[in-house]
């Protein structure tokens, strides 16, 4: 072989070589380019029928309703506790807020004057998926401890942006939320607005607090964009005081809590519409739901639960079931999902679909429900415990729900213990009217057998909420 064919061929193997290398260069870029972004978009307060596309007549919510018909609405999905902290705690950690310490029968969330928190040694969503690389931004309500170490920066987020508890707390006036609401009086709540660990503002001005959120969150989603990212956007409304920005008084039939739900609307259709300009919407799951039922109490400051019955604080299903919306444009099997959820299977489906391994050192109450977003399986999920602060009231399997425990949601009635428990047909009953207890002794059996089993899983931990 003379000289020049060797060279050729040299260099054709080099060439080669790179060309390889170039491509598997491009491929890998592809592939880490191809980790889902997550972003998490929680409302406070929201019923069940507050938006269009769950049944509302007078609340007007375009973009939910669009994000549902291009993504999955489910029609049984469930958070973990009926009021904030520890509804909250299930959603990070992917467990019952009772494993946490997060729950108590004295004082049901965390106070201004609170000491405790979520525990350093929980696993939440964003210090699982920065195992991975991710980028974690957490804006809004926190609600999990208002100082160090109980922080969104000390829980796995790279910075905060929000209030860290209820907007209607550290109220210094007397009157009431109603006139304070109509008068747009927000200086009646000397809430603070942090930015990571210091007080930027306070009072917060509430007229606009939706508005910065989605602002915000808009600056992350472009910042973020060439990395894989999570983003934890909860909103402190509809939760009373309602204030809504000056674009969207008096827009809506339903009156002011209609603003603001439609504000909220306005809000999630930015944030789709961002993330396709930026060209990340066939790479990014986004899913919309809320912490707990309407609060009731408030009358129509307070939403709807529909057709469910019950609302924020009780375990009738209006307390725990929520609105919940999947939306990965071209992932995702586009339909009305009636299997079961909760908000404490996305830790184990984000881990899934990252390609991320949780420790074994712990009990998780979590399903990896990937396999009915893409179209691939069913839900593993079958059973739902009703936890009222540190005490199970009910357990479903499947289509029914057993109540051992009622009790109205706030005020001095005493609980009652039924014995049998009432037993209801969800998928028949869906509002909890008729009592089919007599007629399904056997069922009654086997959730008894499955919640003797739950709560021999339960370990005493310290309670975070009464520090």
């Amino acid at each position: 072989m003379n000289t020049s064919s060797t060279r050729l061929i040299a260099t054709s193997g080099l060439l080669s070589v790179g060309l390889f290398a170039q491509q598997s260069a491009v491929a890998k870029e592809k592939e880490e380019r191809t980790t889902p972004n997550f972003i998490i978009i929680f409302a406070d307060d929201m019923g069940y029928g507050d938006v269009g596309v769950y049944g509302h007549p007078t609340i007007k919510t375009p973009n939910l309703d669009r994000m549902a018909y291009e993504g999955q609405k489910w029609t049984n999905f469930y958070v973990g506790a009926p009021v904030s902290t520890p509804s909250r705690a299930c959603l990070l950690t992917g467990r019952l807020a009772i494993r946490s310490g997060m729950s108590s029968e004295k004082r049901r969330v965390l106070f201004p004057d609170s000491k405790g928190g979520l525990p350093p040694q929980e696993i939440t969503i964003a210090e699982a998926l920065k195992t991975k690389g991710y980028q974690t931004a957490a804006i809004g309500k926190w609600h999990l401890g208002h100082q160090s170490p109980y922080l969104p920066t000390d829980q796995g987020f790279d910075s905060y942006y929000g209030i860290p508890y209820s907007n209607d707390m550290d109220k210094v006036e007397e009157t009431d939320h109603f006139t304070l609401a109509e008068n747009e009086r927000y200086q009646a709540y000397n809430v603070p607005l942090m930015r990571d660990q210091q007080i930027i503002e306070r009072p917060a001005d509430q007229r606009t607090i939706t508005k910065r959120y989605t602002e915000e969150a808009v600056s992350k989603i472009k910042s973020f964009k060439e990395d894989p990212f999570f983003i934890y956007l909860a909103y402190s409304l509809p939760h009373i005081p309602l204030f809504r920005s000056a674009e969207f008084k008096n827009v809506s039939l339903a009156g002011i809590y209609g603003d603001v739900i439609e504000e909220i609307d306005w809000s999630v259709g930015q944030i789709l519409k961002t993330l396709k300009e930026e060209g990340i919407d066939e790479n990014t799951l986004v899913i919309f739901t809320s912490d707990n039922g309407p609060w009731l109490t408030f009358k129509t400051h307070g939403g709807t639960a529909g057709l469910l019955r019950g609302g924020k604080g009780g375990t009738f299903e209006g307390g725990m079931r929520e609105p919940g919306i999947f939306w990965w444009p071209g992932k995702i099997k586009p339909g009305v999902v009636m299997e079961l959820g909760a908000t404490m299977d996305l830790l184990p489906t984000f881990c899934s679909l990252a390609g991320i391994n949780l420790p074994a050192d712990r009990v998780y109450d979590g399903y990896d429900i990937s396999p009915v977003l893409l179209g691939k399986g069913e839900s593993p999920r079958d059973v739902v415990f009703y936890y009222r602060d540190t005490e199970i009231y009910a357990v479903r399997k499947g289509d029914y729900k057993a109540h051992f425990v009622t009790k109205s949601e706030y005020g001095d009635d005493p609980a009652v213990i039924h014995n049998p428990p009432l037993l209801y047909n969800l998928n028949i009953d869906p509002s909890e009217k008729y009592d089919v207890s007599g007629e399904h002794p056997e069922m009654i059996d086997e959730i008894k057998r499955i919640l003797k089993e739950h709560q021999a899983s339960v370990t005493p931990v310290e309670n975070q909420l009464e520090k």
